[in-house]
C-alpha cells in the first residue's frame, strides 16, 4: 500500500536536487533527475487515489497503467485536467531523447524531442512544474482526508 509520505519523500529529493544540486551542479542531467522523481511522485499519489477508491468502493480494480489510472482519476475528480496534463507532459519528457544547452552554465536548457516538436527546458519552467507537482500532491492529499471524514 502506498502512503503520502512515500510522495512527499520523492517531492522532497525533487526539491533539492532544484534547490540544492541544480544551484551547483547546473546539468541536464540533474533537470532530467528532477523531472523524474515528479513524474514518481504523480504515478504514486495516482495509485494512492485509486487504492483508496478500491477500498470505499467506488471501482472494481485498479487499472495496471499508470495513464488508466490518470484517466480514471480524471472522470472521477473533476478539477484536476491540469494537473493530469503536466503529468503526461513530464513523462513525456522524461522518455524523450534530448539535447543539452548551456550546461554547466545560468541558463542550462533540456531540450526534449517531444512528438509535437522540441520542448525547452529551463530552470523557470522546471520550478513551474515542481509547483504544479506540490499544488495536485496538496490538494489529493485534502481531497483524501475529505473522504475520510
Amino acid at each position: 500500500m502506498t502512503s503520502i509520505d512515500e510522495i512527499r519523500d520523492e517531492l522532497k529529493r525533487a526539491n533539492h536536487l532544484l534547490y540544492v544540486s541544480l544551484k551547483y551542479t547546473r546539468t541536464c542531467d540533474i533537470v532530467k533527475n528532477a523531472i523524474s522523481r515528479m513524474v514518481v511522485a504523480y504515478e504514486l499519489m495516482f495509485l494512492l487515489v485509486m487504492e483508496k477508491m478500491k477500498d470505499d468502493g467506488k471501482i472494481s480494480s485498479i487499472p495496471p497503467l499508470v495513464i488508466d489510472r490518470a484517466e480514471a482519476m480524471g472522470k472521477y475528480k473533476r478539477g484536476i485536467k491540469e494537473y493530469i496534463d503536466n503529468y503526461l507532459l513530464l513523462k513525456e519528457i522524461d522518455r524523450a531523447s534530448f539535447e543539452r544547452r548551456e550546461e554547466y552554465r545560468k541558463g542550462v536548457t533540456l531540450i526534449a524531442k517531444l512528438s509535437g516538436g522540441k520542448f525547452e527546458i529551463d530552470i523557470p519552467k522546471l520550478m513551474f512544474h515542481y509547483e504544479k507537482s506540490v499544488e495536485f500532491v496538496n490538494l489529493m492529499e485534502e481531497w483524501l482526508e475529505w473522504q475520510d471524514s
